[in-house]
């Protein structure tokens, strides 16, 4: 492999910057990405300086999987090496490209071959941005880590966060959503809402904790979104993504990019209208462009829209006004329902005329309201007195992976009211639920199903 470094087309778009934008990102997109760039190259020209990083520094990534090329601003000396890989790069041997650059600038200085200062970039090849946006993203962080110190040439936190979000399809969760029947007296899950986890990291926080401060978090919100989706592929049902007002209008304001987003979808054998978007309570600014508008573009293609922790306290009542009959579901928050009638009368009375305002509101959109963190069986009952019959709670099922969900989806569409009430009162059986989370498996292995 390493002997076609010097075959191979290296020198795409070395004076054409649209030709390196095209091969270096488009051609790229859902990878990792590394720019390279090199400043104040002296004591050596730069065919030659060429040729040690087509040799050297190649060998010094110890890499097989990998695809680069250059681009050069001639007037201002800047050299751009861009490097992606060719397949995909697993967590275990991402490369520390820093340290490899960092090592490769202290041996050129040792031997005296060339001197140069260099800054290294780092992002992900997406699906929705433009390759101009991707491009500006890396030149300007590259500038920035221009002469960066020695400590991040060994930091490699965002390496492993970058390859999550571009890895293994399967390193998605989804915790389902359940539907009582009051009529059959059946639940049935008929989708769920989808979570960073299953690999590398075990939630959003952990991967949070591993991007830099000094990144775009609603790019990387974007990022994760396109993870999920394509991690979903083929998945049945309803599912449903969680975004913050805020990044939806920052990255969606342009009709194009909701269309390339709709595109997604589709080719990960996805209907439009079994997705839907959770709101967040998170505040925004829609001065420069309307989440009513934004929203609309989705709405149109027949995604529909949630809020997301909605209770007593909830800052999304606002939302809900603005978007109208496109909000077609209200995330109960347990604020909203858990108390205990002997200890606050007031409390209790609060809260059902809260449920019935919800109710209301649900009746005119046509939307369902489904109850969150549901932690008792007398909880449970209670919310389906008052005709509340959809839940996300692990008292029926936690976090389980994607994979696990779409094998599983026809088989968890029956399971009978008896058996999850037998589950939920027998001691031992309940205690089984709280450490697996799956009704329908502790169900299953008692033989009760």
């Amino acid at each position: 492999m390493k002997n076609q470094i010097f075959t191979g087309p290296y020198y795409y778009g070395m004076k054409d910057l649209d030709v390196f934008k095209k091969t270096f990102i488009d051609e790229n997109r859902g990878k990792p990405l590394f720019l390279i760039r090199f400043e104040n190259i002296s004591h050596i020209e730069i065919n030659p300086f060429l040729d040690l990083l087509r040799g050297e520094f190649y060998s010094c990534l110890d890499l097989e999987d990998i695809s680069f090329g250059f681009h050069y601003y001639e007037k201002k000396g800047i050299l751009l090496m861009g490097i992606a890989p060719l397949f995909e790069w697993n967590i275990e041997k991402f490369p520390n490209i820093e340290n490899s650059v960092g090592k490769f600038q202290q041996e050129c200085i040792r031997t005296k071959i060339a001197v140069f200062h260099f800054g290294v970039s780092r992002t992900q090849s997406n699906f929705i941005s433009t390759s101009d946006e991707i491009f500006e993203e890396l030149f300007k962080s590259s500038e920035k880590n221009l002469n960066d110190n020695l400590v991040r040439w060994s930091w490699t936190y965002y390496n492993k966060a970058n390859t999550y979000i571009s890895g293994s399809v399967h390193e998605a969760m989804i915790q389902p959503t359940v539907i009582y029947n009051p009529k059959t007296k059946i639940y049935s899950v008929k989708g769920g809402e989808v979570f960073v986890g299953g690999g590398a990291y075990f939630g959003y926080k952990d991967l949070i904790n591993d991007i830099p401060n000094d990144q775009d978090i609603n790019r990387i919100e974007l990022l994760i979104l396109e993870k999920l989706i394509i991690a979903c592929d083929g998945a049945p049902g309803l599912l449903k993504f969680n975004i913050s007002p805020q990044s939806l209008i920052d990255t969606f304001s342009s009709k194009e990019k909701v269309d390339k987003l709709n595109k997604l979808i589709r080719n990960k054998n996805l209907l439009t209208e079994n997705v839907r978007f959770e709101l967040v309570e998170k505040p925004y600014d829609d001065s420069q462009h309307s989440l009513k508008d934004v929203c609309q573009a989705f709405y149109d293609h027949g995604m529909s829209f949630a809020a997301d922790d909605f209770g007593v306290k909830s800052q999304s009542h606002q939302i809900v006004l603005d978007l109208g009959i496109m909000i077609k579901e209200f995330k109960l928050d347990p604020i909203s329902f858990k108390f205990k009638i002997e200890e606050d009368q007031i409390k209790f009375l609060d809260n059902l005329a809260f449920i019935d305002y919800c109710k209301r509101l649900a009746d005119n959109r046509e939307a369902v309201i489904t109850a969150e963190a549901v932690e008792d069986f007398d909880t449970l009952r209670f919310l389906m007195e008052h005709q509340i019959y959809q839940f996300q709670a692990n008292i029926l099922f936690g976090k389980m992976p994607v994979s696990d969900y779409r094998r599983d989806f026809e088989l968890l569409q029956t399971i009978p009211e008896d058996v999850v009430k037998e589950v939920l009162n027998d001691k031992i059986l309940s205690e089984k639920q709280k450490q697996h989370g799956n009704v329908f498996r502790v169900a299953l292995e008692a033989g009760l199903i």
